[in-house]
């Protein structure tokens, strides 16, 4: 089964990336470019240059996953604020909009409940 979920944390790398990097070389990328642990749960998203191939890094309970996505036709579209960052975190449902091709700028969220984080908790 895939272990991919909205529970996760996922984090896009923000650099065009060498296709040709497997486990290791990706891994070694999160643990020095992202000072990131590879092996935390989280999912790391690169991408190469062209923006046509896309790679999700994730460490299971055993060992690495790691999913491999080659558009056909067309490119994967970033965040508008990806530039100002190393990494940007992304949500799981904005993943599947990237996946599917579907325009972020498009996108209008309505107001939702959030909890409260738990630091804002013990700050009460």
């Amino acid at each position: 089964m895939v272990p991919l979920s909205p529970a996760l944390h996922f984090f896009l790398y923000a650099h065009a990336t060498d296709m040709r990097k497997s486990f290791d070389g990706l891994s070694g990328l999160v643990a020095s470019a992202l000072s990131r642990d590879p092996t935390s749960g989280d999912v790391y998203v690169f991408l190469n240059r062209r923006r046509d191939r896309m790679k999700l890094l994730l460490w299971d309970r055993t060992g690495f996953w790691l999913f491999y996505k080659r558009l056909e036709q067309g490119t994967f579209q970033l965040p508008a604020n990806l530039a100002q960052h190393t990494s940007l975190e992304l949500r799981y449902d904005e993943l599947l909009l990237i996946l599917e091709g579907i325009d972020l700028a498009s996108i209008k969220r309505r107001r939702r409940y959030h909890p409260a984080s738990s630091s804002k908790k013990q700050m009460a």
